[in-house]
């Protein structure tokens, strides 16, 4: 079993590394951008443009799968990707966690790029699966780059300067972009309010890992008897097959897919 990750860059680590838990057998197809990233600011026909390129790289190597593990492009590029694609390739988006998140019924906030923030898509969201929950969108400005260089200063700096604007009443954070995902422990640190009430982490990795598997008609068979530790890892650079950017090694998620390369 094949399954393709796409992103502009190490933003899809989050849900490679979930995919890995779940399907250890499972040969991964990374493609990345690095020649057209960052696409949050492009206008949304530029992004589908690089999308439907990384995705076209992806699709050579005849994946079972596709997910696009970025919000941006989920909101811009899915209705593309899918009519090139689908029936043939399942693609699977990537979207904000708001539905569990309000569930719990308490004040949640929405942690996104500010391109994202108050857009006309995450305010349907708030609507559609928020409705009665105080909800508050904070912009995280910079915070993406920042994760995306793996800059340890400007990291702690974007997600101080979130966590100010994220009231102290808030039961769960919602980790709109699937960057935020790489460095949970620090924004769950941030957000933590002495004598405050624990603050519960929204991300999407494992729900759309464990989507692709459902469109897959496949059941997880982590450490199945039998089968192999590692599927096998393939990163393509704007088409290029090449290595794991550096800086995804500051990460555990990046590690732990090296470490599965190192054992091919």
């Amino acid at each position: 079993m094949k399954i393709a990750l796409m992103d502009s860059g190490i933003g899809l680590l989050a849900a490679t590394a979930a995919v890995r838990r779940l399907r250890p057998d499972a040969e991964l197809i990374l493609s990345l951008d690095p020649d057209g990233m960052p696409w949050g600011p492009r206008t949304p026909e530029d992004l589908t443009g690089r999308a439907l390129a990384v995705a076209e790289a992806a699709a050579v190597h005849r994946p079972d799968a596709l997910i696009v593990g970025c919000n941006t492009a989920t909101v811009h590029a899915l209705p593309a990707l899918r009519a090139r694609h689908e029936p043939a390739l399942p693609v699977i988006g990537t979207v904000p966690a708001i539905k569990p998140a309000a569930a719990g019924g308490g004040p949640l906030a929405i942690w996104a790029t500010p391109a994202t923030t108050g857009s006309a898509y995450q305010r349907g969201l708030i609507k559609d699966f928020a409705g009665g929950v105080p909800v508050t969108e904070v912009p995280c400005h910079g915070l993406a780059e920042a994760v995306e260089h793996a800059d340890e200063a400007a990291i702690d700096a974007a997600v101080a300067a979130a966590a100010a604007l994220t009231p102290a009443d808030v039961t769960a954070v919602v980790l709109g972009c699937t960057h935020y995902e790489l460095v949970a422990e620090r924004i769950r640190a941030a957000v933590r309010r002495p004598g405050g009430p624990p603050v519960v982490l929204h991300g999407s990795a494992g729900a759309v890992a464990a989507q692709a598997l459902r469109r897959l008609d496949t059941a997880p068979a982590p450490g199945a008897p039998g089968a192999p530790v590692d599927g096998g890892l393939t990163v393509l650079l704007s088409g290029r097959e090449g290595a794991l950017p550096e800086a995804a090694l500051a990460y555990a998620e990046g590690r732990l897919l090296r470490t599965a390369a190192a054992a091919r």
